[in-house]
């Protein structure tokens, strides 16, 4: 990301690493944490867009995609 995760964006990438976690396929991935809406939209999607959570394959658009971590977002959960 090229900036110091704050303590909101580890709150998710945190909960989309424990599991139940969708992203609405698109331009902009909305992200869904247990079937409700992620409370901060712009940090799901700067999270999405630096690579850090990803779909777990692929998905119609507009539709619900298990989301993950991607080996960049684990690497900055840990560090």
């Amino acid at each position: 990301m090229g900036t110091t995760l704050s303590y909101r964006d580890r709150a998710i990438l945190r909960a989309v690493a424990g599991g139940g976690a969708e992203l609405l396929t698109g331009a902009e991935p909305d992200l869904f944490l247990d079937g409700l809406c992620c409370a901060d939209q712009i940090a799901a999607h700067r999270l999405a867009h630096a690579g850090l959570i990803a779909t777990a394959g692929p998905g119609a658009p507009g539709s619900r995609v298990p989301a993950q971590l991607t080996a960049i977002g684990v690497d900055a959960l840990a560090s």
